[in-house]
């Protein structure tokens, strides 16, 4: 037994596998055929670590945005806060 094979049945066994239906386009349901034959894998084994490694590349999209979207905010404070040195530096020249 493959440590895959071990994870997802001890998964099983613990009860927190979901069942799923799931309807594929034609062109994919072969292509991951073709590809689990050639592996040697388990088609849900094969769609679970698939689903995973998207999950994964989806948050980190995800998060990519909330970053930018947070750095645009705080570029916006900096520069006000800048601006309100600037003003004070000047009124401290003109004293």
């Amino acid at each position: 037994m493959t440590k895959t094979e071990s994870i997802y049945n001890k998964y099983i066994h613990l009860g927190m596998m979901k069942s799923l239906s799931l309807k594929l386009d034609e062109n994919v349901f072969k292509e991951t055929e073709e590809i689990t034959n050639e592996l040697k894998c388990a088609r849900n084994r094969y769609i679970n670590d698939a689903l995973a490694l998207y999950n994964k590349y989806n948050k980190r999209q995800i998060l990519k945005e909330k970053l930018k979207r947070e750095s645009a905010l705080a570029k916006q404070d900096s520069m006000q806060i800048l601006e309100i040195f600037e003003q004070l530096d000047n009124r401290s020249e003109a004293v």
